[in-house]
């Protein structure tokens, strides 16, 4: 399941831009009937391809609730074999389905991937497809820029039918449609692990307890009562020893014109709270030994207004999907000295919303430029390229998602990221990690541990 990965999180603050681009003006509402008839709830396309590699969606995977004490993640497709690898070797046969990272890691690093059956597992409640479906009238860009955030929407897919006419429009739709996308409305994990591998080294320099709730998606709430934070996050550092006591809690906005989103560290030791403004943007994450900043978790976290989002179109793509078998692994089998393990890692083939975002004038990030691709069916981004000043990529990354059949959703469970002039990359995600475990459970929690002031009542000195 996403989280923000507190060992290599992301939280951000908005400093106003003193010039802004005139905003691209959204156009009228469109109708929301396709989403019953041609379009899935969330947005997709029902239909499969022309030739049948990527199957109609009916409805995606769903099973009963489990009981709040037991572990939502569960083994799907282990009877499959792969239908072909991807290698160096036949790349080009596949080129139109690759990433520009994916192609780079193949041809200089040795990556191989394994192509299973296309699965389209993805599912909501429907309380999450019935707001989505409410949101196609409500919900709007920020006026002063879509980048900045949006009103009106709760509790499901902001725009789920996305403004082709404006490809900055479109652009922006789809950023938000992935920063808000289903997690669940709450969730915890016992231990969720982090990794650098350096010169086929591997180091764990994450390890901790994540608590998750989603405002934003409170069954209970609605869009008057939504106070504009999506997510709230509380981390319990726990591994290496030097981290051993350190907590962090972060909250994230729908609208950073009108609030920040705000980060709030726990020193282990020091028993004091702090705001951490520093842990936003391309500040470079000290967990991830300059591989990754704390924008480019999840493929892209945090506020999105340095960049103006550019809607390409929509293609079919080879991308990780359907991954269980991470978090039914251990650490020590899983992550290896170039790539996670190629036989853990399940690839299909999807349509993915192409989407670049290019450094918006009079803003700062060492990332100019980014290549994102979202899958259709959740939003998810599932790969990015990443480019300096230069216009040289500088890092790819892969999301890799699974199916838990009784959220319903598919989620993201883990992800990499590679430094491509080095091919060190960083892993974090839900696998497990001896003496630990990464067991994730669905239950309701306590708001008060997601207030930083509780935090700090309860620090030790």
């Amino acid at each position: 399941m996403r989280r923000r990965q507190f060992g290599l999180m992301t939280g951000s603050t908005l400093a106003a831009s003193a010039a802004l681009r005139p905003a691209h003006a959204q156009t009228a509402a469109p109708d929301p009937s396709p989403l019953t008839t041609t379009l899935t709830p969330l947005g997709a396309e029902r239909a499969g391809n022309a030739d049948g590699s990527i199957p109609a969606w009916t409805g995606g995977v769903v099973s009963a609730p489990l009981p709040p004490n037991q572990s939502v993640e569960i083994p799907m497709f282990e009877d499959e074999q792969p239908i072909y690898t991807v290698d160096a070797g036949n790349m080009a046969q596949y080129a139109s389905l690759l990433n520009a990272g994916t192609r780079l890691l193949m041809t200089r690093y040795g990556l191989k991937i394994r192509v299973f059956q296309t699965h389209r597992t993805a599912a909501v409640p429907q309380y999450v497809a019935d707001n989505t479906t409410q949101n196609v009238t409500r919900a709007r860009l920020e006026p002063v820029g879509g980048r900045f955030g949006f009103n009106g929407a709760y509790a499901g897919t902001p725009f789920p039918i996305i403004d082709t006419t404006d490809p900055y429009v479109g652009g922006a739709q789809v950023i938000w449609n992935h920063l808000v996308q289903w997690l669940g409305y709450s969730h915890w994990s016992k231990f969720s692990p982090g990794f650098v591998v350096t010169n086929g080294n591997v180091v764990l320099t994450f390890g901790g307890s994540v608590r998750f709730i989603c405002p934003y998606y409170d069954p209970n709430g609605s869009a008057e009562s939504y106070a504009g934070y999506y997510t709230k996050e509380h981390a319990y550092f726990l591994a290496p020893a030097a981290s051993n006591g350190g907590e962090a809690i972060v909250w994230t906005s729908s609208n950073t014109y009108e609030k920040p989103d705000i980060t709030w560290s726990l020193v282990n030791g020091q028993g004091r709270v702090r705001k951490a403004p520093d842990e936003a943007y391309d500040t470079p994450n000290p967990s991830a030994n300059g591989i990754n900043n704390y924008d480019d978790a999840s493929g892209f976290a945090g506020s999105p207004h340095k960049y103006d989002w550019k809607l390409i179109g929509k293609q079919e793509m080879l991308v990780p999907y359907n991954c269980n078998a991470i978090a039914l692994s251990t650490g020590q089998e899983l992550v290896g000295p170039a790539f996670p393990n190629a036989d853990l890692i399940r690839w299909e083939k999807h349509r993915v919303w192409v989407v670049e975002a290019v450094l918006h004038p009079g803003e700062r990030n060492t990332t100019r430029r980014r290549m994102c691709y979202m899958d259709e069916d959740t939003w998810m981004i599932v790969l990015t390229d990443m480019y300096d000043v230069d216009d040289n990529m500088v890092k790819t990354a892969a999301v890799y998602n699974s199916c838990l059949p009784s959220l319903p959703g598919t989620l993201q469970s883990a992800q990499a990221f590679w430094q491509v002039s080095t091919g060190d990359y960083t892993f974090i995600g839900n696998c497990k990690y001896a003496p630990y475990s990464d067991d994730l459970f669905l239950a309701p929690q306590n708001l008060n541990i997601f207030d930083p002031q509780q935090m700090a009542a309860s620090a030790s000195f």
